[in-house]
């Protein structure tokens, strides 16, 4: 039996995940306070405080969300439990990377405020939008956004999340068009996301070029634990290939059905989601229901999960 370790991407944050964690673990202390360090303001007060306003720009939910997952694993560290392979849904990655040893926790906490800040930047604000559509077979949602593309503009599949539920991005009008087809083919729900940008998008292609010069300057290593990527479905472990997969994921769709599908393949049978809120677990659930599942983002969450990984050892 094996366990997957995953981490959770934008969207999970909230004003005062974690706080109840720094108080009871010096690890997670210090890990607020490296990330303080390294962006050059407090991303812990932010985190405990808020305002959620400013919580949700980009640029500050991507280090918060990777450096309260982090923290998180550093206490399952500290406790003896270490994942068997890691994965992470798009910021998610990130962190996952630096589970496995990849990137330095400082690195990667500075680089994807970087991350957030070049996607916020690749596409005015107005101009690119992002949209959920349920229970449409995947074939149909992709050829509904090829079709769109070539009569109104830029839009594609971006977040193959679980069966019935995949994400499209690109220009607003182009999603709003896809959105409107995509429920007349069936879809049981089409709803604009209020995001501020087309993550993942082709449109993210400016993000992409900056964000490889960004990883350029910092040290990546190869896994010590292997790693499956957002834009493969598959297995790196290699430095090289981590780096470029990064730099090929700021613009290409993440496969996280995929990745879920690669790590039972690898032999997981149990998944623990490591950061705020429980979406991916939510996905894992869809995905496949015969796999044992568990979070941590608070105290109560970690003793309940500290139980049942002593049970799957």
């Amino acid at each position: 039996m094996k366990t997957a370790f995953v981490f959770p991407g934008q969207g999970s944050q909230k004003v005062g995940m974690l706080q109840d964690l720094y108080n009871e673990y010096p690890i997670v202390k210090q890990r607020f306070e490296e990330a303080d360090e390294a962006l050059g303001y407090s991303i812990t007060k932010l985190c405990f405080e808020g305002p959620d306003t400013e919580l949700v720009k980009t640029a500050n939910t991507q280090p918060a969300i990777l450096t309260a997952s982090v923290a998180c694993y550093e206490v399952l560290k500290e406790q003896g439990f270490t994942p068997d392979i890691v994965g992470g849904h798009s910021l998610g990655e990130y962190s996952a990377l630096v589970a496995a040893g990849v990137l330095n926790f400082k690195d990667a906490v500075y680089v994807v405020h970087k991350r957030g800040q070049y996607m916020q930047e690749a596409v005015p604000l107005g101009k690119g939008a992002m949209a959920a559509i349920l229970a449409l077979p995947r074939e149909q949602v992709v050829e509904i956004c090829e079709e769109v593309s070539a009569s109104v503009g830029s839009v594609q599949a971006v977040n193959f999340n679980c069966p019935g539920q995949i994400v499209i991005a690109g220009e607003t009008a182009a999603v709003e068009a896809a959105a409107e087809k995509m429920k007349e083919a069936g879809a049981k729900r089409a709803v604009m996301l209020p995001v501020s940008a087309p993550f993942h998008s082709r449109l993210m292609e400016p993000a992409a070029l900056r964000l490889k010069e960004e990883l350029d300057k910092i040290q990546v290593n190869d896994a010590q634990i292997p790693v499956v990527a957002n834009v493969t479905g598959k297995i790196l472990t290699n430095a090289n290939d981590i780096k470029e997969s990064l730099v090929t994921q700021a613009a290409n769709p993440v496969l996280w059905e995929d990745c879920v599908a690669e790590m039972v393949n690898f032999g997981v049978t149990s998944f623990v989601e490591v950061g705020p809120g429980k979406v991916l677990t939510g996905f894992t659930k869809k995905i496949n229901k015969d796999m044992e599942l568990a979070n941590v983002e608070d105290i109560a969450s970690l003793e309940k999960t500290l139980e049942f990984l002593k049970g799957v050892r």
